[in-house]
């Protein structure tokens, strides 16, 4: 007997044990929107596990343990606000595991059988990548400490070379006056003996 539909009035599915094989429909989660059981654990079901499952509201029971699912655990299934029993175990099932409202309720159980699963309740934490910028290599910082170095001896030869112009000017200065002082003070004697030596020819 072939349905042309899906009775809408079904309230629980168990194809548990029978060696299923297959992905399961995407469009599940569309025609069993009333169903409160599912059980198709124990059979030889692979893909992904489908999203549309998040539109099952009324989902109490759902269980797809012992399969060879792959894929991430769909975070819409935490909408599934009535669910209180949920077995992924024994699959090939990877990424973080969904947190919030009845996830936070399962045991390690549900879980427990897929090396790819990471976080709560499981004792595996999720890998956060770290992007923060490596440390700097040995050769790297030897030639930044170089550059530094060659950069504060640059500072110091320029100071050193503005603070001795400053001071070489403020001596050149100081020399010169008192040479100039000095050539006056000379040239003020001479010719002070020059008047007198032409006074005394005079008288």
């Amino acid at each position: 007997m072939v349905y042309s539909r899906v009775q809408e009035f079904f309230r629980g599915i168990d194809i548990s044990s029978n060696m299923f094989v297959g992905d399961i429909p995407e469009s599940i989660g569309d025609l069993l929107k009333g169903l409160h059981m599912l059980n198709l654990s124990k059979n030889i079901l692979t893909g992904h596990i489908p999203p549309s499952l998040g539109n099952l509201m009324t989902l109490e029971s759902l269980d797809l343990s012992q399969n060879r699912l792959s894929g991430e655990i769909p975070p819409q299934l935490a909408q599934l606000t009535f669910l209180e029993w949920f077995n992924v175990s024994h699959n090939n099932l990877t990424g973080s595991i969904p947190q919030g409202k009845q996830f936070n309720t399962f045991e390690s159980s549900s879980f427990e059988g897929n090396l790819g699963l990471c976080g709560n309740p499981l004792s595996k934490k999720c890998w956060v990548s770290d992007s923060s910028p490596p440390p700097p290599s040995i050769s790297k910082q030897s030639q930044d400490s170089t550059g530094s170095l060659f950069e504060f001896g640059w500072k110091i030869v320029l100071v050193g070379y503005g603070f001795g112009l400053i001071i070489g000017v403020i001596i050149g200065n100081i020399v010169a006056t008192k040479k100039h002082d000095w050539l006056m003070k000379t040239f003020g004697m001479r010719q002070r003996i020059r008047r007198n030596v032409r006074r005394e020819h005079r008288n």
